[in-house]
């Protein structure tokens, strides 16, 4: 291809310049509430360090994916553990924690007025006034409840309990009061089992608390205490993929006897300097909605390597690394690998690195599409690693062993699936990234080879996509996972210049009619993509407009994932407030929230494995990226080019 370079400063020239973020704590901007209403994100307020394991914030009736609903007034309790927005039912809700008097009942009402969040901080009252407050470090949890009165409490943490499938648990209480566990539950739509272990410690007034714990050992652990009304009772709770003294381990090394405030403290202080990777100007609301939105992308996926280094890969086997390094997570790549991971690779080059050495581990384990038995952590599916990987290294990452990611893509290549019209498009972009990333190394036969096998898809599309029929409109027509026709027709990323000069003068007012008819789904991932085809055609005002009719306008949205809404839901697409994404819109592991990230830094990556970026004018004011002016950034533009 042929590559053309160049800077953000012309298209930037007629940008205004705005107030910067700098006076501004990004942390405190971020709203975790957003997406927590119903089906509008599946999100929750739960506090969390950057990429952390734990997230520990509350579980409500009735509940989203993620154990909560914003409109919910019942508490039940406040579990450890959740997915980002994902789909199915989610997973988690472990280790879930209810501190109740013994007058009470297993739930509680919530008092919205004093519920509050910001960036590794939730905190809620409940009940007679019970003030709770969590925050997180990486691998480990601080829960705060201070009393509004004396009496006796009931402090019940449950391990059989959570969103997916309960498989098996068991605690045990060690003499020094140490409560430690191990259980099982089902990934993210029951795809395969993960395996977890804790341990929690409580304290009472700064007191530990050595008395036994009572119950069942395959269920609930329940211990009573006396209180005094302003008394704090703390549980500080560590994970661990290991085994439960390693959690133990986890806990005492990440919060330590550290005062509450402390630990909530210094996660704040890390989601600042997270978040300050990206400097972006604007009014208070419009920082606070874009911070919102990259706080989302930087939670996914998980680092759960031990302060020691040790963890369990996906088949189960423990592994230790050297100081320094890390082992991540909980994916969510056939959605996140076309914003989210080349979002991370631009700001946070050294994570990504990090990320690319787990892929490969990964593949090395055992990689299963959707999950194995053995997961060490919840996560969702693993599709389309080989692509994230050769984008990595195409943007500069290359600081893992590339032939041995290659090895495990060429393996994976002979098991994807390959009978329905995207199952068919999807192996082909598989398969070319395997090409790719063999000519990168000099392995030209198998690059010829892979390249083959990526354009084998071109007579289905011929026969499906070139001239659509009846069924084009059709969610999960012949065999769609999800999507229609007139969806997908536009998936092939990999090959746009051949499908442009197979459409020829028919690709413009197609395109156009796409969008006049309302095809596009900007709910799901298969199409999210085509606004910027304009623009990859040369036409930047009309992506712009597309674009930023879906970021600032109410918009009719006709899609649900098992079909055609038979009236549109009329929203916006990304708000600052509870119902934060359109009806039915899963933000999918930081997927949509990176979507938002690009629309305001006016950069896309159309085709995830290519460097270059599909270049708008940025929607966002005074945009710097670790200190660099986005217009000092050098940036590969990529426009039509003739097909082979």
């Amino acid at each position: 291809m042929n590559r053309i370079v160049s800077t953000l400063s012309a298209i930037l020239a007629c940008g205004a310049i705005a107030a910067t973020a700098g006076a501004r704590e990004p942390g405190r901007l971020v709203d975790p509430f957003v997406g927590t209403l119903a089906d509008y994100g599946q999100l929750s307020p739960a506090a969390v360090a950057p990429f952390g394991m734990v997230q520990l914030g509350p579980d409500t009736t009735p509940a989203n994916h993620a154990g909560y609903d914003h409109a919910a007034n019942t508490l039940t309790g406040f579990s450890h553990t959740r997915g980002v927005g994902v789909g199915c039912d989610g997973a988690g809700g472990d280790v879930k924690v209810m501190l109740a008097y013994d007058d009470a009942t297993g739930s509680a009402p919530i008092d919205k007025r004093r519920e509050r969040a910001h960036a590794g901080y939730y905190g809620v009252s409940y009940g007679p006034g019970i003030l709770a407050e969590m925050t997180a470090t990486r691998g480990a949890g601080a829960l705060r409840f201070t009393m509004p009165k004396s009496g006796q409490v009931n402090v019940m943490i449950a391990f059989d309990r959570g969103y997916s499938r309960r498989i098996a648990a068991h605690w045990q209480a060690q003499p020094d009061g140490d409560l430690q566990a191990s259980f099982s539950a089902g990934t993210v739509c029951d795809a395969g089992t993960y395996h977890l272990h804790s341990a929690t410690r409580l304290t009472h007034n700064g007191n530990p608390v050595t008395a036994i714990w009572q119950g069942d050992p395959a269920h609930d652990a329940q211990l009573a205490l006396k209180v005094r009304s302003g008394d704090i009772v703390e549980l500080h709770t560590g994970l661990s993929s290991v085994d439960p003294a390693a959690a133990a381990n986890v806990r005492d090394a990440e919060l330590g006897v550290r005062p509450f405030q402390a630990i909530a403290d210094r996660i704040l202080a890390d989601w600042n300097r997270q978040l300050s990777r990206v400097q972006i100007g604007g009014s208070r609301k419009q920082q606070a909605l874009f911070y919102t939105a990259l706080f989302r992308v930087m939670q996914s996926p998980v680092a759960i390597a031990d302060p020691d280094g040790r963890f369990r890969g996906s088949d189960g086997m423990v592994q230790r690394l050297s100081p320094g390094q890390q082992h991540y997570t909980s994916w969510a790549l056939w959605d996140n690998y076309r914003t989210q991971m080349p979002l991370i690779a631009l700001i946070d080059p050294d994570r990504a690195a990090q990320i690319a050495r787990s892929l490969v581990r990964l593949y090395q384990s055992g990689k299963a599409r959707w999950a194995t038995p053995t997961e060490p952590f919840l996560t969702v599916r693993t599709e389309h690693a080989g692509i994230a990987l050769l984008d990595f290294r195409r943007r500069g990452i290359t600081d893992f062993d590339a032939k041995a990611a290659l090895a495990g893509m060429v393996t994976e290549s002979a098991t994807l699936a390959r009978k329905t019209p995207d199952e068919q498009i999807e192996a082909a972009y598989d398969d070319w990234a395997i090409a790719e990333l063999a000519s990168d190394l000099g392995q030209t036969a198998t690059a010829q080879a892979f390249r083959a096998r990526a354009l084998s898809y071109r007579p289905m599309w011929l026969a499906t996509f070139r001239d659509l029929g009846d069924d084009a409109d059709i969610v999960k027509a012949r065999g769609l996972y999800q999507g229609t026709l007139a969806q997908y027709r536009w998936a092939p990323v990999f090959d746009l210049p051949w499908l442009a000069q197979t459409l020829g003068p028919r690709f413009r007012p197609e395109l156009d009619r796409f969008f006049a008819d309302n095809l596009f789904n900007m709910t799901n991932q298969p199409d999210i993509h085509t606004p910027y085809l304009f623009a990859w055609a040369g036409d930047n005002a009309a992506t712009e407009r597309v674009v930023r009719r879906y970021i600032t306008q109410s918009v009719p949205h006709r899609y649900v994932n098992s079909g055609v809404r038979p009236q549109p839901w009329v929203g916006h697409s990304f708000a600052l407030s509870p119902q934060g994404f359109a009806d039915g819109m899963d933000d999918d592991a930081g997927t949509m929230s990176a979507w938002y990230v690009w629309a305001m830094l006016g950069l896309y990556p159309i085709t995830p494995g290519d460097p270059r970026y599909v270049v708008t004018t940025p929607m966002g004011r005074n945009i710097r990226i670790n200190g660099t002016a986005l217009a000092d950034l050098p940036v590969r533009s990529m426009q039509q080019e003739t097909g082979q």
